[in-house]
């Protein structure tokens, strides 16, 4: 499968060099178009050049799509505080197939093209923070579902479940990102570089649900110069797969980290097979030593893979991107 150094992935070619500029103005003034939808749907059906839609400032209240064959999109805000999507689904409501959407019909905006990028802009889903334990209250903010996608500046707000990392490899840098339980899940192989994590719960909330189910995928998310911030009793980690994937480097955490860490979804058998490490963070929550067993502090040599663009291959299709 192609030649990337993660087997599981074709080689990433990126087009930068754009070739139409699209412009939408919610207020009807400036842009070509007034909604983001009616912009993507102008895309052609088989896109193979970059295609930069800059979206002005503006509340828009939009479910947006972008279908597999629509690549190399790029949308770009005015600012992650001026140019807003968002929506209010839950995994509970009612499709338009009488059926409930489920967490992955949830999202305020779902992307299924390959090399997408977004820009200082914020995607949101408004559903209110569910008491803890509650069921059929995920609510997506932004799901991403396709390899070789960059998010710059950008906010993501939700509750449960608000950044749905799903499959693909994905660069997050200087992104913030806020919710309650698994408010970072999925089985992506990705890179958060200076994020924000901002906990809303009141209760135990959990800031990633990783779900790699075999020592074969080579998925798990990689956190680095982050910091850590919120309210409640947060784990870094719950073991959503069995072979569950993370890891925090040189990242702030504050007290809000419960001592233990990490938790095993209930099924102790995952303590054996999960990865889970620390490599020099630091704050009043990163204490390692309250830790459970099986999760370690890395040595220098341990901790390499996984903090430079290279854990996402990102020298092949990242490195020449202009943000």
């Amino acid at each position: 499968m192609g030649s990337s150094p993660h087997s599981q992935f074709d080689k990433a070619e990126n087009k930068v060099k754009t070739c139409r500029n699209i412009t939408v103005d919610k207020k009807r003034k400036f842009g070509d178009y007034f909604t983001i939808q009616k912009a993507i749907d102008s895309v052609p059906i088989v896109n193979l050049c970059r295609v930069v839609i800059y979206v002005y400032p503006g509340l828009y209240r939009e479910k947006i799509d972008i279908p597999p064959t629509k690549a190399y999109i790029s949308l770009v805000g005015a600012g992650a505080d001026k140019t807003i999507i968002e929506w209010s689904d839950t995994a509970e409501q009612m499709g338009p197939s009488g059926r409930p959407l489920g967490t992955f019909g949830s999202a305020t905006i779902a992307i299924n093209s390959e090399y997408f990028i977004a820009k200082n802009i914020t995607f949101k889903n408004k559903a209110p923070l569910p008491p803890s334990g509650a069921l059929g209250k995920q609510a997506v903010a932004l799901r991403i579902s396709a390899d070789a996608a960059a998010f710059i500046g950008c906010k993501f707000i939700g509750a449960q479940d608000t950044l749905y990392d799903h499959i693909g490899r994905h660069y997050f840098k200087e992104c913030y990102i806020e919710g309650s339980v698994d408010f970072i899940f999925g089985d992506g192989l990705s890179l958060y570089d200076g994020c924000h994590l901002h906990a809303i719960t009141n209760s135990y909330g959990a800031l990633t649900a990783q779900k790699r189910e075999s020592m074969l995928e080579e998925t798990g998310f990689s956190f680095i110069n982050c910091k850590v911030t919120g309210s409640g009793a947060l784990y870094l980690g719950r073991a959503w797969g069995t072979f569950s994937r993370v890891v925090f480097a040189y990242t702030y955490m504050d007290k809000i980290i419960t001592p233990k860490g990490w938790y095993n979804w209930g099924d102790k058998n995952r303590e054996m097979t999960v990865f889970y490490g620390q490599y020099k963070c630091w704050g009043p929550g990163a204490d390692h030593g309250g830790r459970v067993w099986w999760s370690r502090e890395l040595t220098q040599q341990e901790a390499k893979p996984f903090i430079t663009i290279g854990f996402i291959d990102g020298y092949e299709w990242l490195s020449h991107l202009k943000f």
